[in-house]
């Protein structure tokens, strides 16, 4: 690994720091935070989305641009993303930064991580590529092109040294989640619900791409349900940088905070990724659901090497929500599955059973701030 302190010399601490997706936004907007308070001249400068502009970086490209999933929807936008990588190389050679923080989004980190080797800027991986589900070869990119990853999943420390590659487990940050500015009943009044019937939380996804593939089957869903139980409320944490499809007059939609829909559910439809780890440490129950292109579906199948696709049963090592990827996401499936989860059931108690065993796993609070330290240890 590439190993610096140039950092300690430069005049204007400057780090170029790289989120492509919302989580990654997320993610990067709580580690500035916390590096601030240690370093509050440290000048932030890169990609990613709102909320890392206003914890103070200076955003070059949008996330809203940079978020793509899918083999062919990253090549149909090939030619944006090149430019974007030529753009983002010169820059850095530009301003020189005391170090370069990459949060996830492999396909074009990695990259730039190789093609900007030569110029001797430490670069740390906070929050690592899934490499243990598919690209193993991955792995050692990062300990060749880096000098610091940190890792938030709790096994891939151990999966990371049985390969001879040292990285730090700092725990996973949704063990950091904070209460809620307001409270049950506020959040039904805003939104005119009845504390009285089931709430439905419906996550389709935070990409346009997945929001356009899922939203048709959480609809089918949606009205299933309505006329299963008349009385059952559905509320949809909607993303900020998607647009969501017309949908039923009595479905609510909550955009100023999705996080608050897994907080006062019953029960929650989400699309495979971060936000289910996050209904299970809300104690959420929910189903996992995903579907994207046939082609990018398919590769996907020759190339991953784990049981699930969610993380939640990845880390627990065992079934704990039920999946329904691909073909297998249909609308009465999907359907048969929530309905146990509304109210009191074995297979509801059962889950939230498996929940707690599984948060376990997620390390101690404070998690940004062991982050903010470590990095700052290896750069100023």
């Amino acid at each position: 690994m590439i190993s610096s302190k140039q950092g300690r010399n430069s005049p204007v601490n400057n780090i170029f720091i790289i989120a492509g997706e919302e989580s990654g936004d997320i993610h990067g907007s709580q580690l500035v935070l916390e590096m601030l308070k240690l370093y509050p001249k440290i000048k932030f400068i890169g990609h990613g989305g709102d909320r890392m502009k206003t914890s103070g970086v200076k955003i070059v490209e949008h996330i809203s641009n940079l978020s793509l999933v899918g083999f062919t929807e990253v090549v149909k936008h090939l030619p944006y993303i090149r430019r974007v990588m030529k753009n983002t190389i010169r820059l850095i050679k530009n301003i020189q930064p005391s170090r370069i923080i990459l949060i996830d989004y492999p396909g074009f980190n990695l990259s730039l991580a190789k093609k900007i080797h030569n110029l001797n800027i430490p670069v740390t991986y906070f929050i690592l590529p899934q490499v243990w589900a598919w690209k193993e070869s991955r792995a050692f990119k990062i300990k060749k092109f880096t000098d610091q990853a940190l890792s938030i999943i709790p096994f891939e420390k151990d999966w990371y040294n049985a390969r001879g590659i040292d990285i730090d487990f700092i725990g996973h940050p949704f063990v950091d989640i904070d209460q809620p500015d307001i409270d049950k009943d506020e959040f039904f009044s805003k939104h005119s619900l009845s504390p009285n019937n089931p709430l439905l939380t419906l996550l389709p996804g935070s990409r346009q791409q997945e929001i356009d593939r899922h939203w048709p089957i959480f609809n089918d869903v949606i009205n299933k349900l309505h006329n299963i139980f008349p009385n059952i409320q559905f509320i949809v944490g909607k993303s900020p940088d998607v647009i969501l499809p017309t949908c039923p007059k009595f479905v609510h939609i909550e955009k100023d905070d999705p996080r608050l829909t897994m907080n006062f559910g019953d029960a929650g439809l989400i699309a495979s990724g971060t936000a289910t780890l996050e209904a299970a440490v809300l104690g959420l129950p929910t189903v996992v659901c995903y579907k994207t292109s046939n082609i990018t579906y398919w590769i996907g199948k020759q190339l991953t090497k784990v049981k699930y696709l969610s993380l939640i049963n990845l880390i627990a090592k065992r079934k704990i929500v039920p999946e329904f990827i691909q073909h297998k996401m249909t609308p009465d499936a999907l359907v048969k599955a929530i309905i146990p989860l509304l109210s009191d059931t074995p297979e509801r108690k059962k889950m939230i059973d498996g929940y707690k065993q599984m948060t376990k796993e997620l390390g101690t609070p404070s998690v940004y701030t062991r982050a903010a330290k470590l990095i700052a240890e290896k750069t100023f």
